[in-house]
C-alpha cells in the first residue's frame, strides 16, 4: 500500500479552533444550559484555622426559593477527594473533605452548600448561614517545625528523598563550597475563565453527566464514579471550550462532587459558577518553596555534588496530585548539568493556606530558579562568566541518551537527546550577546540600572504510559478523529488533524476532531504534562495508518487488486487507471463507517530544553523592574506546527514574568488572605510583557517516537524567574542579590537600600 507525499507536519498552519471562537460560538462552562436548573452557592470559612463547633442553617433554610442547605453530615457518604496514582504512601489522612468536618483549615474552605432556584437566592442563603468556629493559631511558614494536623499526624505529610553518589566525599574533597538560601513565592495560574460546571442525570439513561470538565475527563470521570459507588460507564464528562487551564483547572475540587451529589439527590440539573474572589481564595495555589542548597565545586567551577533541602508549602490539604510538585522539583532539579553526586530532601509541609497543586511547569519553575541561581553564584565565586560556567558543566551531546539514577512522576529520568551547548551558542548569536552586554555596560556608565541574564532549563514531556485514538470515515467521506485528549486552548484539534492528514494525504482542514467527551471514547488520559502532541499525537498517527490499511483491504476486492498494490491517499484508492473514493469504498462495504484505532505506549518521558535570556531595567525611585527584551530559545525535537509552538512559548513568558515580578498570594498573621481581587493579586499586562524573540530549533529529535516530537506547553515559563533574577543582579552590579521571587517593587527597593 502506497501513499502520496503531502505532509502538513512542520508547517505553521492556522488553527482550526479559531473560527467558532471568533464568531462567538464557543461553549464555555457557563454556556451549558438545561431546563429546571438549581443553583449552588458555597459557604466558606472566614477563619484560617478553627475548631468547627456548629453551622446554623436555619435562617437560610427558611428563605423562599432555597431548596436545601448541606453541612458535612449531609454528605458523609462522599469520601475525601482521592489522589491520582502515586507511589507515596501514608498521604490519605491529608485529603480534603468536600465540606469541612470538625476543623476548618484555611480561609475559603467550603463549610456548607446552599441550593436554590436562582443565583441570587442561593447567595442570600449563603449569607444567612452562620459558622461557629473557635479560632486556633494558624501555621503559615512551611519551614517552621511541624505541628499537629490531627491526633495521629503532624503537618509534615511526606519527605521526598532522592539521590546518588558520594555526596559527603565530594564536599570533603572539593576546592570550594557555594551555599544559598532561596525562596519562590506563592502564585498560580489565573485563567480568564473561572471554574464552573453543571451536573445532571440524563432522564432517559440514568447516566450522571458533568458539563464543563477540563484537562482530564476520563480520570476525573473514574474518580467521580468511585466516589458515588457507580461504574465508570454510568458517568459521562463533557468538555467545551476552556478559558485557560495551566494545571489548576481540570483537577477535582469539592464543588465538582457537590453538584454531582445534588443532581443525584434532587433529580434536577445543578449549576455552579465561581466568581473571581472565590477563585483566588479556593483554586489550587502553587510554587511556594524555600530551598537551602549547596554545591561542591573544583577549581574550574565544575560541580562535584549538590546537596539540597527544601520546604514545600502545600497549604491545608493534599489535593488530587498528591505530592507530584515537590517530587518533580526533586527529580528534575539537575537540568542540563552533569552532577556526579546528588542528595535532596523535600519536606512537604501543610499550612493554613489554600491547598496547592500544579501550575504550568510545576516543580521546574521553582527548581530552575534555584539551580540557575546556584550556577550564577558559582560563576561569581570562581570569577568566570555565567555562560562559561554553564558550558563547563553541561552534559555533552555525545553523552546522549543520558540516564540519571533518579525518577520523576514515577518514571526513570533518561535525557533522550540534546545538544545543550549548541543551543546556548545559537541563543547567544540570536540575541547578539557580546554586543548586547557592551551596550548595557555603556548604559550603566551613563547611570542607568540595566542588565542581562540567562537561565538554562530542561523540560519534561510525553508522559505515558499510553493513549488511544479512534479515527473513522463515513459514506459521505467525512473523517472524524476521536481522542480523550483535552483542548485547553493549545490547538489540540489542529495538531491532531495535521498529524492524521500527513498519513492520509488530505487537507487537514477536512478533518474534524472530537475531544474531551467520555461518551465518545472509552479511554483517555487528557492533556497535562506536555504529553498530548507526543503521546496522543503518535496514537493518532497510528490510527490514521490503520485506517489506510482498512480502506485498502476494503477496496482491494472492489478494484480486483491486492491491498498492498493500492495507492491510498488524498481521498481515493487507486491502481493503475482504476480508482474509488473513500466514501464509495465505505458505501460499497455495506457498513455505516470504517473505523480504526491507534495506541501508543511509552515507558519514558522525553526532554525538550531551552535557554531564556532577559534584558531588564530597574527604576531606583520606584523599584519597578521593566523587562525590555526577552529571548526564548527552545529545541522541540520536531515542531508539528511552529506557529502554535511560538504561541505557547509567548503565553508561558507572560505567566513567567508574572511569577518573577508581580504575582503573589500574601497572608496576614492570622492567616487571612490579602490577595482576593485583581487589584491586590497583581498580574502583568501587555505593557509589562515584551514581544519575545523566539528561536525554535529542531536539532535533537526524540528517538522515542517516530515523529521525533517533544512537548511545547511549558518551555516558555520554565526559566523566566531564573533569567530575570540574573538580569537584575547584573543591572544593580550585585551578583547573588536576588534570592526570592517575585521581585516586587518593595523587594527591589529593599535590595537597592
Amino acid at each position: 500500500m502506497k501513499a502520496r507525499a503531502q505532509d502538513p507536519v512542520g508547517r505553521p498552519l492556522p488553527r482550526l479552533e479559531d473560527g467558532p471562537l471568533l464568531a462567538g460560538a464557543g461553549t464555555f462552562a457557563a454556556d451549558w444550559r438545561f431546563p429546571g436548573e438549581i443553583h449552588m452557592r458555597i459557604v466558606r470559612s472566614d477563619r484560617a484555622h478553627g475548631e468547627l463547633r456548629g453551622v446554623d442553617i436555619s435562617a437560610a433554610e427558611g428563605l423562599d426559593g432555597v431548596i436545601g442547605v448541606w453541612r458535612a453530615a449531609d454528605v458523609a457518604e462522599i469520601p475525601p477527594i482521592s489522589f491520582r496514582a502515586t507511589k507515596y504512601k501514608g498521604l490519605e489522612p491529608y485529603r480534603q473533605p468536600v465540606l469541612a468536618v470538625e476543623t476548618v483549615r484555611y480561609a475559603g474552605e467550603p463549610v456548607a452548600a446552599v441550593f436554590a432556584e436562582t443565583p441570587g437566592i442561593a447567595e442570600d442563603g449563603a449569607a444567612a448561614v452562620m459558622i461557629d468556629a473557635a479560632e486556633l493559631p494558624p501555621l503559615l511558614d512551611a519551614s517552621d517545625p511541624p505541628e499537629a494536623f490531627d491526633s495521629a499526624h503532624d503537618t509534615e505529610a511526606a519527605v521526598i528523598r532522592k539521590g546518588y553518589g558520594d555526596v559527603e566525599g565530594a564536599f570533603r574533597d572539593a576546592h570550594d563550597e557555594v551555599a544559598l538560601d532561596l525562596a519562590v513565592g506563592r502564585h498560580t495560574g489565573v485563567p480568564l475563565e473561572c471554574r464552573g460546571g453543571i451536573a445532571r442525570v440524563d432522564p432517559d439513561t440514568g447516566i450522571l453527566e458533568l458539563y464543563g470538565a477540563t484537562k482530564r475527563a476520563h480520570p476525573n470521570r473514574n474518580q467521580i464514579a468511585a466516589a458515588f459507588g457507580r461504574e465508570p460507564e454510568t458517568v459521562n464528562l463533557f468538555e467545551g471550550n476552556v478559558g485557560g487551564g495551566f494545571g489548576i483547572r481540570g483537577e477535582l475540587y469539592p464543588e465538582d462532587f457537590l453538584i454531582c451529589a445534588a443532581a443525584l439527590r434532587y433529580g434536577r440539573p445543578v449549576r455552579w459558577i465561581e466568581d473571581r474572589r472565590e477563585h483566588l481564595a479556593a483554586v489550587n495555589h502553587s510554587r511556594q518553596q524555600r530551598h537551602r542548597i549547596r554545591a561542591a565545586v573544583d577549581r574550574e567551577g565544575r560541580i562535584l555534588a549538590i546537596d539540597s533541602e527544601f520546604f514545600h508549602d502545600q497549604g491545608a490539604y493534599l489535593r488530587t496530585h498528591g505530592v507530584r510538585v515537590p517530587d518533580m522539583t526533586a527529580g528534575l532539579m539537575l537540568g542540563p548539568y552533569h552532577v556526579p553526586a546528588y542528595r535532596v530532601a523535600g519536606h512537604v509541609r501543610l499550612t493554613n493556606k489554600t491547598p496547592a497543586a500544579t501550575y504550568r511547569s510545576p516543580g521546574r519553575f521553582e527548581g530552575t530558579f534555584v539551580r540557575e541561581r546556584l550556577l550564577d553564584a558559582i560563576a561569581a565565586r570562581i570569577g568566570v562568566s555565567p555562560v562559561d560556567i554553564r558550558q563547563r558543566n553541561m552534559v555533552p551531546a555525545s553523552a546522549m541518551p543520558h540516564a540519571r539514577p533518579l525518577d520523576a512522576l514515577e518514571v526513570d529520568v533518561v535525557l533522550d537527546s540534546g545538544d545543550y551547548a549548541g543551543l546556548l551558542g545559537k541563543a547567544q548569536d540570536a540575541i547578539g550577546w557580546p554586543a548586547l552586554n557592551k551596550e548595557l555596560a555603556r548604559r550603566r556608565a551613563d547611570g542607568e540600572r540595566v542588565g542581562a541574564g540567562l537561565g538554562f532549563f530542561v523540560e519534561k514531556s510525553g508522559l505515558g504510559p499510553t493513549d488511544k485514538v479512534r479515527i473513522e470515515i463515513d459514506g459521505e467521506g467525512r473523517i472524524e478523529i476521536v481522542t480523550g485528549a483535552a483542548d485547553l486552548g493549545q490547538g489540540v484539534q489542529t495538531v491532531m488533524a495535521q498529524i492524521c492528514a500527513a498519513s492520509l494525504g488530505v487537507d487537514y482542514a477536512l478533518l474534524s476532531v472530537v475531544q474531551g467527551r467520555t461518551d465518545r471514547i472509552d479511554e483517555g488520559y487528557g492533556s497535562h504534562a506536555s504529553r498530548t502532541t507526543v503521546v496522543t499525537g503518535e496514537a493518532a498517527r497510528l490510527a490514521a495508518e490503520a485506517l489506510r490499511e482498512k480502506l485498502a483491504a476494503a477496496a482491494a476486492p472492489l478494484l480486483q487488486a491486492e491491498a498492498g498494490e493500492l495507492e491510498v491517499s488524498g481521498g481515493v484508492a487507486r491502481k493503475d487507471g482504476a480508482s474509488l473514493s473513500w466514501a464509495e469504498i465505505v458505501r460499497q462495504s455495506g457498513v455505516p463507517l470504517i473505523a480504526a484505532e491507534g495506541r501508543y505506549d511509552t515507558d519514558h518521558m522525553n526532554y525538550p530544553y531551552g535557554v531564556h535570556m532577559a534584558v531588564v531595567s530597574v527604576d531606583g525611585d520606584t523599584g519597578i523592574v521593566t523587562v525590555e527584551r526577552f529571548l526564548v530559545a527552545y529545541d522541540i525535537g520536531r515542531a508539528v506546527n511552529p506557529l502554535l509552538v511560538a504561541g505557547q512559548l509567548s503565553g508561558g513568558l507572560a505567566q513567567g514574568i508574572g511569577g518573577a515580578l508581580f504575582e503573589e498570594f500574601l497572608y496576614d498573621d492570622s492567616g487571612q488572605p490579602l490577595s482576593l481581587t485583581l487589584a491586590e493579586y497583581v498580574m502583568p499586562g501587555p505593557t509589562e510583557v515584551p514581544r519575545p524573540d523566539i528561536l525554535l530549533t529542531e536539532d535533537a529529535p526524540s528517538p522515542l517516537n517516530p515523529l521525533g516530537v517533544k512537548g511545547a506547553g511549558e518551555g516558555g515559563i520554565n526559566a523566566v524567574g531564573a533569567a530575570v533574577a540574573s538580569a537584575i543582579d547584573d543591572a544593580i552590579g550585585r551578583p547573588g542579590a536576588v534570592t526570592e521571587l517575585p521581585v516586587t517593587p518593595r523587594r527591589m527597593l529593599e535590595l537597592l537600600a
